[in-house]
């Protein structure tokens, strides 16, 4: 089965607690803090597998879970990392935020791998926070939190020719006759249900990859018919070979079909308009072909080659054509730096480190350094729960809560966690 687009969610693994420990040996006076730090959680790695050519693997799999890192244990000894989560995803799949639609990563190369989530760093012992002025700290920091995603999986096929048009062009008929690719093909419409590849050979001995599109309609580009969910397979393409039915069976006009398919080419994406094409005009066996062949080269401003696909005549000069401008077109990217979810968060983060909702009588803090620091402090001890209030101080919320008014006694809340604030100034 031929699945080319997932919804999934991933959870890198925390990291471990570190350890709050002393050396208490018989001989070693005043030992100190001897607690050692929590190990990394795991990564979630999403890594290309050229042997895969569908996402079904993942349909089903809801969620991915990184596991924890070891604790921190005495004797300064340090918990084990946790093994990262390597995910197999074919080549040419597009992991974008499910929530916003910005790319995250397009493992567009054989040996493509990336991280969609960090594992959290390990929380550090108390032999970490030994200073002159606190020798003995009683506390230590857990696990940071992995990171959270829900991920938007798109397959995009990679080929250096797209062959496109309306149902029953004969699209999948060349593809069968220029190369190995063994697609459905039958004289009703829409026997094509999902891409198909093929490596083609030329003459000169060059080579290609071809792909086979769903036979598109008017309104594609918004969904109708196979829609959109074809149409994305074409954007990677270097060259598109336009396929029209020359007979004009049915009373179509060739060239009106020619003009609906390129409107719904540039109306899903615009770039697709701007990329090298041909016409390939077949069924040239059929007896109006000749005829609307020369009204249809009238009309248009390309090269136009005339084929009779089912005995594979004159598909050889296509071939070479094509071939041609694969080598001529350098590959574009795919997207624009401003739609990669890295740079748009960048800009984030630098502009917002966190923010204050103010509900009657009550405080309520959001931001992820904030959420990070109150899941990592340990208010087993004194020092752990001063020592986050003291971190809070110094990324700036005590001056901001003292701009927004708030008084003794008001409701401070972070997360589940509540408490009144007190001036101690």
């Amino acid at each position: 089965m031929f699945i080319d687009e997932v919804k999934l969610e991933v959870i890198a693994g925390s990291g471990g607690d570190g350890c709050t420990a002393f050396r208490r040996e018989k001989y070693v006076a005043m030992g100190g803090p001897f607690g050692g730090d929590g190990g990394r959680g795991s990564d979630i790695i999403f890594k290309v597998d050229t042997g895969l050519h569908t996402l079904i693997d993942l349909r089903y799999m809801k969620k991915i879970k990184g596991m924890k890192g070891e604790n921190g244990t005495g004797k300064n000894m340090n918990g084990k990392n946790a093994s990262d989560v390597i995910v197999k995803v074919p080549q040419g799949t597009v992991i974008s935020d499910f929530e916003t639609g910005l790319v995250i990563a397009d493992l567009k190369d054989v040996d493509s791998e990336f991280i969609v989530a960090h594992g959290g760093r390990g929380g550090y012992g108390n032999t970490h926070f030994k200073t002159i002025s606190n020798p003995a700290p009683n506390f230590s920091e857990n696990g940071e939190p992995g990171e959270e995603r829900t991920l938007k999986l798109e397959l995009k096929l990679l080929a250096d020719v797209g062959l496109v048009g309306l149902p029953s062009v004969g699209k999948s008929t060349i593809l069968s006759k220029v190369s190995h690719a063994k697609p459905k093909i039958a004289d009703y419409h829409f026997t094509t249900l999902t891409p198909n590849l093929g490596v083609v050979k030329t003459s000169d001995n060059r080579s290609f990859v071809m792909a086979d599109l769903p036979g598109l309609i008017e309104g594609a580009h918004t969904g109708a018919g196979l829609g959109d969910r074809f149409l994305k397979h074409i954007e990677r393409t270097k060259v598109i070979a336009h396929v029209v039915d020359m007979s004009g069976i049915e009373g179509r006009d060739p060239y009106n079909d020619f003009i609906l398919i390129n409107k719904e080419l540039e109306s899903f994406n615009k770039k697709l308009a701007k990329k090298p094409m041909i016409v390939i005009a077949n069924k040239m066996d059929m007896p109006e072909s000749k005829k609307n062949l020369e009204e249809f080269k009238r009309q248009v401003n390309l090269e136009v080659y005339p084929v009779k696909a089912i005995n594979k005549e004159g598909l050889e000069p296509v071939l070479i054509k094509l071939a041609d401008l694969v080598d001529s077109t350098k590959d574009e990217p795919l997207y624009e730096e401003s739609e990669y979810l890295s740079h748009v968060l960048y800009k984030y983060e630098e502009e917002k480190p966190f923010t204050i909702e103010k509900i009657d009588n009550q405080y309520i803090i959001h931001g992820n350094k904030v959420e990070k620091m109150f899941k990592m402090a340990n208010f087993q001890s004194d020092e752990g729960m001063e020592r986050f209030l003291h971190s809070l101080k110094k990324m700036g919320v005590d001056s901001e809560l003292e701009k927004m008014g708030i008084k003794n006694g008001d409701i401070v809340k972070i997360l589940d966690f509540e408490f009144e604030y007190e001036d101690v100034n």
